[in-house]
């Protein structure tokens, strides 16, 4: 199949699952955010535009969330993807300020590793001008052992993940052992490191290694996968929990197609609900 022909067969269906389906809005996620809240979750939001979605769009479904948890936002984070925004700092600023005033930090989620570099050098800008930043670092990169250091001793808060896209110059040999070797880097840090992994054993090797280091640390758990294993590891340890939460005519489409590649998903929720 030719990439221009792939490419409009996923504008039909992203359109096609956006028009079916209606997706969470700024207050819908404002009210699911405060019931995750109540039940002694911390929360982080996350935007995903339409397929055709603009910069003007995002800031404005960002501004109109902030509005929304104004004075409420304190601990919630709101993660953004930079390239989208162009790596604009006007762009950026419109997100972060009003993010900001309500109490929350931003965290410039990983894409592509090729946009690395600049959203790093984005993430350190931001942290000079806002209270609160944040970044996601991907196991699977090889560059990754070095942006761990590079921001270790920094006040920018950390989500590690496995990674969905590949380091175009190779993966790491082993992923969860790539994990492990950031989370040892980071052990010590005074910013908080967030666990993001829905893999128990991986949590829990992962986090005690904070804990026993003095690094405020959480597990994170995306809204919908299973997560009752890991949440039972989390609680053992006294490890908070915190959940991502996305939401935009984006999100249904991207989720969508993620359950078409795990067809093991059933199977996974079974295996977590009985173990």
């Amino acid at each position: 199949m030719s990439v221009g022909l792939s490419t409009r067969l996923v504008q039909i269906y992203s359109r096609t699952v956006e028009a079916l389906v209606p997706a969470p809005d700024a207050a819908d996620a404002a009210r699911a955010c405060r019931a995750l809240k109540r039940g002694g979750n911390a929360v982080t939001l996350s935007y995903f535009p339409a397929w055709n979605g603009v910069a003007a769009g995002i800031v404005e479904a960002c501004a109109k969330l902030s509005a929304e948890l104004a004075g409420e936002g304190q601990g919630t984070c709101l993660s953004i993807k930079a390239p989208p925004l162009y790596f604009d700092k006007d762009n950026l600023r419109a997100v972060a300020g009003p993010a900001s005033a309500a109490g929350m930090t931003v965290v410039f989620d990983a894409l592509t590793q090729v946009q690395a570099e600049q959203t790093l050098d984005l993430v350190e800008w931001m942290a000079g001008e806002f209270p609160s930043v944040g970044v996601v670092l991907p196991a699977r990169w090889q560059r990754s052992a070095g942006d761990a250091r590079r921001l270790r001793d920094t006040p920018v808060r950390i989500r590690l993940v496995k990674g969905e896209w590949a380091d175009p110059g190779g993966d790491v040999p082993d992923i969860e052992a790539g994990y492990l070797d950031l989370v040892r880097i980071l052990a010590g840090r005074k910013a908080p490191v967030a666990v993001a992994t829905h893999h128990p054993p991986l949590a829990a090797q992962a986090l005690p290694i904070l804990q026993q280091a003095g690094t405020p640390c959480e597990l994170e758990q995306l809204r919908g996968l299973p997560s009752r294993r890991t949440r039972r590891i989390a609680n053992g340890l006294g490890v908070p929990v915190r959940v991502f939460l996305p939401f935009g005519p984006g999100w249904w489409p991207y989720a969508a197609e993620k359950l078409l590649e795990r067809p093991y998903l059933p199977l996974w929720w079974l295996k977590d609900r009985l173990g």
